[in-house]
């Protein structure tokens, strides 16, 4: 597996629709505005949020259980921010829409300008053939309340490419989260 270029990525972005809409370039300033950067980068693309969260309350007291998850655990909004609790979490989604090929892997870090705020993004891989909307896991680590700016930076893709296709992917396995297009909660 090699890690990929922006070069690829733009190829990949412009010629496949791997991801949409695509920014071939980092942006870091919107209407002479600092922002928290996004598009292309040197070795992966970073995506922004949507301005849909869901942001977790524990006001009925139940258990979060990943089999039975209780959506009545989350407020949902939609805002230009998005204020999370001390100590609790956050859903979201990328506004970019991804088509991951069949011979690539994708994984998901935080930006460190989130991370060194104890903000972490959690996003699981991106497996070969998974398409959608990705889920964002914004976790508020501080005792601090925590803001999250919609439309701007918020995680950096890695893309691996494999000099083979996989013999199953997401796609042929029919995965529960295939063409995701909003904050999709957890489903078993």
């Amino acid at each position: 597996m090699t890690i990929k270029s922006d070069k690829w990525i733009k190829e990949m972005a412009n010629n496949h629709d791997m991801i949409n809409p695509f920014v071939d370039r980092q942006i870091r300033k919107r209407n002479q505005e600092r922002i928290i950067s996004f598009g292309t980068s040197s070795f992966g693309y970073d995506v922004r949020c949507s301005n849909e969260f869901k942001v977790f309350t524990n006001i009925h007291s139940v258990i979060v259980d990943p089999k039975e998850f209780d959506e009545s655990s989350f407020v949902d909004f939609n805002s230009d921010v998005c204020i999370i609790p001390p100590n609790s979490f956050a859903l979201a989604r990328t506004i970019e829409y991804f088509k991951i090929p069949r011979n690539v892997l994708t994984i998901c870090v935080g930006k460190s300008t989130y991370a060194r705020c104890g903000i972490i993004v959690n996003v699981t891989p991106l497996e070969p053939e998974w398409e959608g909307h990705v889920t964002l896991e914004f976790s508020n680590t501080t005792p601090l309340p925590a803001k999250i700016y919609a439309n701007e930076g918020v995680a950096q893709m890695i893309f691996f490419e494999s000099d083979e296709d996989c013999d199953e992917s997401y796609k042929d396995r029919e995965g529960k989260y295939q063409g995701q297009t909003g904050v999709t909660l957890p489903t078993t």
